[in-house]
């Protein structure tokens, strides 16, 4: 049976977690070969209040060992048990072990670690020769016909790009790069923030100026060439503009940080509820005007950690701008995870083509997939492998990857114009703003795609 967006939207209004509702749909998901996970590892969350002897009897019930703690009760903001990863024991299969903690009583609720993967198949020159379609050209995205009459300055607006790492000495990127303020500046002995090896801002992470990477648990995100994913998504929503060089994101000036969790195996739902939460605690603790995070993946299935960490950010009106997925899926019939989420900040982006019709890898979803973008031969940044070296280069990418940076940079530009707006005026306007386009009718919430140029800019 398919998990619905009004079964979604049911269970976050009750407060009920997805796997604790209805442990059959993960189990679904879990037995139907499609998704992915990591053998060995469930996430375990529990009811609040229970106590460490209670957990470890839980554990011990399938004789598995905690390897993580996720999110401990006293340091979340919804009022919910703690969050662990627990790994099981050789021969234990993760759906029998997931069927046997479903029934303990102080489980909240108990799910595997789903993987997910970046879902892209693989003067400014690139605008002036007409390469960047996708905000130049008929069926783009608008974006070049407010440059000219309008703004490209996103202001004070910062995203958070969770994906890859991004190339931020790549000249097109460097000048939009944001920098954790709580780890800037001198401590109190006088030394500089960023290299102390003390998390100044206690927020669990030691010397995280730049962001952090969850998939190699360390201070740097940025990794090399393979970060090429997530530095072409940065560029599509702020390379900057008017710079004689390379490309234009949607925003020419806006502020990016980089919380990676895919790495060369794709990225775990533990280390993305941690990324989701990062961004969250930037924006709650340090007062940045983060409008949304850039989400260019998929894959899993259902996941209850996910969705709350989702719902973390709705509260502190960051919206949620997600991949529709590269499998050519009808998301009312299969699973388009985290894109489907029923969650208020969530939109999720098929992509078109430059001719207008929908890219022929690209998921949709009358009731699920809500707006079409730019995603089929994106030309944006990347790093590249030259002699040993990493230099910065421009390549053409296609996927629902390339089509949801075009959403978030415009959500960044909504918001810049219009600073007062909550997450929900900014989803509505890009929402009532889409341009109806035959290919996206009946196959999208919209009918349509992507148009800034139908945004009310205010005075």
């Amino acid at each position: 049976m398919k998990l619905s967006v009004l079964m979604l939207a049911a269970l976050v209004a009750s407060g009920s977690a997805l796997a604790q509702g209805r442990p059959d749909l993960v189990e679904q998901s879990l037995r139907g070969g499609r998704a992915q996970f990591v053998p060995g590892e469930l996430l375990v969350q529990f009811k609040p209040g229970t106590s460490p002897e209670a957990q470890s009897a839980a554990f011990a019930f399938v004789r598995g060992e905690r390897k993580q703690t996720i999110l401990s009760a006293n340091r979340r903001s919804d009022g919910r048990g703690d969050l662990h990863l627990l790994t099981l024991p050789p021969g234990l299969e993760v759906a029998d072990a997931f069927r046997a903690m479903t029934q303990l009583a102080d489980v909240d609720f108990v799910e595997p670690n789903w993987m997910y993967q970046h879902q892209a198949v693989s003067n400014d020159p690139y605008v002036t020769n007409g390469s960047l379609w996708g905000m130049t050209g008929s069926f783009g995205s608008g974006a070049s016909s407010v440059w000219g009459n309008r703004t490209t300055d996103c202001g004070n607006v910062w995203v958070g790009v969770i994906d890859e790492g991004i190339m931020r000495t790549h000249p097109d990127l460097s000048a939009n790069m944001g920098k954790n303020p709580g780890e800037t500046g001198l401590d109190a002995q006088g030394r500089n923030k960023e290299t102390n090896g003390v998390d100044d801002d206690e927020n669990g992470y030691i010397d995280d100026v730049n962001g952090w990477d969850f998939a190699g648990g360390d201070k740097e995100p940025f990794d090399g060439a393979g970060d090429d994913h997530g530095t072409h998504v940065a560029g599509t929503i702020g390379a900057v503009g008017g710079n004689s060089s390379g490309v234009a994101g949607v925003c020419w000036n806006v502020k990016m940080i980089s919380a990676k969790f895919l790495g060369s195996r794709g990225g775990t739902t533990a280390n993305a509820v941690l990324a989701v939460d990062y961004i969250t605690d930037l924006k709650t603790k340090h007062r940045l005007n983060f409008v949304a995070t850039n989400n260019s993946w998929g894959g899993g299935g259902p996941s209850a950690s996910l969705q709350q960490a989702i719902e973390r950010a709705n509260s502190a009106n960051i919206l949620f701008i997600a991949a529709a997925g590269n499998s050519t899926l009808n998301c009312e019939a299969a699973d388009c995870f985290p894109a489907e989420y029923a969650n208020a900040n969530v939109i999720s982006v098929a992509s078109i083509t430059n001719t207008g019709g929908i890219s022929s890898f690209s998921n949709y979803g009358v009731s699920t997939v809500d707006v079409g973008a730019p995603g089929s031969g994106i030309w944006s940044t990347v790093p590249r492998s030259s002699k040993g070296s990493v230099i910065p280069g421009y390549v053409s990418m296609s996927g629902t990857s390339m089509a949801t940076p075009h959403v978030t940079g415009a959500a960044a530009l909504y918001l810049a114009m219009n600073p007062t707006a909550t997450a929900a005026q900014v989803k509505s306007a890009i929402l009532g703003g889409a341009a109806p386009t035959a290919s996206l009718n009946g196959k999208t919430v919209t009918g349509g795609r992507l148009n800034v140029s139908n945004f009310n800019f205010g005075p």
